[in-house]
């Protein structure tokens, strides 16, 4: 029997075959100054500072310390972060305030007796804690960049902390489910935390209030000398970290030069090593430049499939040639390189997966290197990506007694012995070796875009590994798939890693029909679960556009977080 159909039934195949395209809307639009963080409180605090004559810079001071009150499980000024820049001139600068290894580190210091991993030691307790660098970074900022006085920009956190914050949902549930490792790692019970928190519950962090008012009054010295160093010394001791007052006395963040690329008529500014991300996020849009996805369509599997072969190559990379550029000489120009690239992407079949064991890092020559974001722009066109850590939620969880805020476990990301993954599950290599004064390398990827330029996307994301990819994705959506910025945040995501040897989609990314095409193809699709216990999301993209009548457009992850944006 021969099946026949109309015209109207063809046109209706070929609709239903194509991929699944985001819904067309758009985010929060102002005039004139923009920020998108984690948290709705901390973004008014932001915009209210611009509105005083402040500049992004300020905002961005003003935000991160309220962040560590409004958004504890990684808002800090107990980690460290990075700050892309770009001045209304259209000059870019990075500015490194990442933690750093304790003078006391030493490279085995997480390994028994038989050269095995001890299961927590880097990533629970005191000694999983690097130097902290954010309020040495913010200070670098202000003294720089900042037009307002520094005790402005400090008071706002002051009264946060003080008067207490009401907890969102997401808050309560949070801290509800911190209540054990509270108590387990904590020397000093912090009391005021271990509650049956509830949405609207009044939290007061008033040992914090404190270390903020020392830090307004005394700039540097409120935190990395007197009663606040003293605190955390005395938390090293009872704990068994190895955290001194010469290390936080000596610490001192760095200016250092942006990468760039461009990227189909873009120019993409981001961060170099220590951070893997921005070579990592060039790598990602370089080799999948040459490819027609917008054709392909979003989240389709050959999309998808292009997408996790390019990550194949560049994680295997990542785990190779990146660290620290202060220990080793990092081939930042030859991996982003147009020919390195091009030669990378040569094995790649449009049909079939590679097997990850079958990928390795390219060959390069030697030259002569929990989280959160913050997107800013102020009315004069200066704009800041900055994205601050503590590594894991609430960080090692451990709160300074006396002073009042979480400690990161940063230790976490360097190599704790080659070839074995970290909490994240991302495998690192002799470059990221522990060694003393050292930054271990990260996967923050603060970024700003710009097109003749012309500021076009301020954007970044937190999420450990999953930051390189989430923040590839947006820009992707936003310049191939013509998305707008809630759009393209909003948008489900994908994320592979070369090890393990999987996709793990978001709920709802890829469709049925291209999960089984994948599997065909040989790819393993997972769930993120089985990447990470009880993950659910990929990043929490904060971004901003600049539309095409110079207006600016917010994309806040509200609905992987609370985060939120405030303009005017």
């Amino acid at each position: 029997m021969i099946k026949r159909f109309s015209l109207l039934s063809l046109v209706i195949i070929a609709v239903a075959c194509q991929p699944e395209q985001p819904k067309r809307y758009q985010g929060m639009v102002a005039d004139s100054a923009m920020v998108v963080c984690a948290h709705p409180v901390a973004s008014r605090i932001g915009i209210d500072i611009m509105r005083k004559g402040g500049n992004a810079v300020d905002a961005a001071v003003a935000v991160q310390l309220a962040l560590t009150v409004a958004f504890p499980e990684a808002g800090n000024i107990g980690g460290g972060g990075f700050m892309i820049l770009r001045e209304p001139t259209g000059k870019s600068v990075a500015l490194d305030f990442r933690e750093k290894a304790p003078s006391r580190a030493f490279r085995d210091m997480y390994l028994d007796s038989t050269g095995n991993v001890i299961d927590k030691l880097s990533t629970k307790g005191a000694l999983a804690s690097g130097v902290p660098g954010s309020i040495d970074g913010m200070i670098e900022m202000h003294t720089r960049y900042g037009r307002l006085p520094w005790k402005d920009l400090v008071q706002p956190a002051v009264d946060l902390a003080l008067k207490g914050i009401a907890l969102t949902q997401r808050e309560a549930d949070n801290l509800n489910h911190a209540q054990l490792k509270l108590k387990k790692y904590n020397t000093v019970t912090p009391h005021y935390l271990l509650n049956e928190w509830r949405a609207g519950d009044t939290l007061k962090w008033t040992e914090l209030g404190h270390t903020f008012e020392r830090i307004r009054d005394e700039g540097r010295k409120g935190f990395y000398e007197g009663k606040t160093a003293d605190d955390i010394v005395a938390e090293m001791k009872r704990s068994n970290g190895i955290i001194t007052h010469d290390d936080l006395k000596n610490y001192h963040s760095q200016w250092v030069e942006p990468i760039s690329a461009s990227y189909k008529g873009y120019t993409v500014i981001s961060m170099p090593p220590p951070s893997s991300g921005g070579i990592t996020l060039i790598q990602l849009l370089k080799s999948i430049e040459p490819y027609p996805v917008e054709k392909w369509g979003h989240n389709s599997a050959k999309t998808i499939h292009l997408y996790t072969e390019a990550e194949r190559r560049s994680f295997a990379d990542r785990a190779v040639h990146l660290g620290d550029p202060r220990f080793y000489d990092i081939p930042t120009s030859t991996l982003t390189s147009e020919s390195y690239i091009t030669e990378r992407m040569s094995t790649f079949n449009p049909d079939k997966a590679t097997r990850s064991t079958d990928v390795r890092e390219g060959n390069v020559m030697p030259e002569h290197t929990e989280t959160t974001h913050i997107s800013i722009v102020d009315k004069d066109g200066m704009a800041v990506s900055v994205t601050t850590t503590l590594n894991d939620w609430f960080g090692n969880y451990v709160v300074v007694a006396g002073s009042g805020f979480f400690l990161n476990n940063e230790m976490d990301d360097f190599s704790m012995k080659p070839g074995v993954p970290n909490s994240y599950g991302v495998t690192g290599g002799l470059k990221n070796e522990i060694q003393p004064g050292k930054t271990m390398l990260s996967s923050m990827t603060p970024t700003i875009v710009t097109k003749n330029d012309s500021l076009f996307m301020v954007v970044g994301s937190p999420g450990g590994p999953r930051i390189m990819t989430a923040v590839f994705q947006t820009i992707v959506n936003v310049i191939d798939f013509k998305l707008g910025m809630q759009e393209a945040v909003d948008a489900k995501r994908i994320h592979s890693q070369w090890l393990p040897d999987a996709i793990f989609p978001e709920y709802g990314a890829i469709s049925k029909r291209d999960s089984i095409r994948l599997s065909d193809m040989g790819h393993s699709v997972k769930t993120l679960n089985d990447l990470d216990k009880g993950l659910t999301f990929i990043g929490r993209v904060d971004g901003i556009l600049v539309l095409p009548n110079r207006k600016l457009e917010a994309g806040a992850d509200g609905k992987r977080g609370d985060d939120s944006a405030a303009g005017y």
